[in-house]
């Protein structure tokens, strides 16, 4: 390697677990596929190591000492700097309802113990890809909707094609409500002028993005569609 090269960095996953056994085959194995390994066994500690290191997925256990794996989701999804984080949620409790409440709450995937670390991995590989689409070989390009338009790499927005500022948390958020057509998020719309229809009020909750009236003509990025 020259000195002008420089290592790609490499993928850091959090494991909030319990058991030492798991958590000690779960680093060997993360490990050995190229992953940086952070580990915690509370959902306190889990959370704040998850606010303060961002890693780039959460491998969470269900069943621990503290508060339950549920709740740790919730916490990370409900606040703003760990919204995005991927969660893969690892327990041994796979009933369907539980399954449907880690999904409610946002988590990316559910698997159930036991399982084959050949499994995991695949399903954690499989979870940084959809949410890294850029790294996994594309960009991910444009955002068009109706008269709204979002360059994400450009950082730039327009309506109506007249282009407008936001901050990058804004854009963000917007990013956010157009790749998850239908889903609450947070509150954005005062900025967006005629384009601001598309954001629905959720009564008590938030905003989502809905289709407005003249939403036949809107184009979306393919890459986009939510899996």
């Amino acid at each position: 390697m020259t000195a002008t090269e420089t290592e790609p960095s490499k993928k850091r996953i959090l494991v909030i677990e319990v058991e030492p056994d798991i958590v000690r085959g779960l680093r060997d194995a993360l490990e050995f596929e190229g992953f940086e390994i952070e580990a915690e066994s509370t959902g306190r500690a889990g959370v704040e190591t998850a606010r303060a290191r961002l890693p780039d997925l959460v491998l969470l256990d269900l069943m621990l000492p503290d508060v339950s794996g549920i709740e740790v989701c919730r916490r990370l999804k409900s606040e703003t700097a760990t919204r995005e984080l991927p969660i893969v949620m690892v327990t041994a409790k796979g009933d369907e309802v539980d399954r449907v409440v880690g999904f409610e709450l946002g988590a990316d995937d559910y698997v159930v113990k036991p399982y084959s670390l050949r499994e995991l991995l695949l399903r954690v590989d499989a979870v940084l890809r959809r949410r890294t689409p850029a790294q996994a070989g594309g960009s991910k390009g444009p955002l068009v909707f109706g008269k709204l338009r979002v360059d994400r790499e450009a950082h730039r927005v327009w309506v109506d094609e007249e282009e407008i500022t936001l901050t990058a948390l804004e854009l963000r958020l917007l990013s956010t409500l157009l790749e998850r057509r239908g889903r609450v998020q947070s509150r954005l719309r005062e900025k967006l002028g005629s384009a601001g229809p598309y954001i629905e009020t959720v009564r008590g909750v938030g905003y989502r993005f809905t289709p407005a009236t003249d939403h036949a003509s809107a184009v979306g990025n393919s890459n986009d569609d939510e899996p």
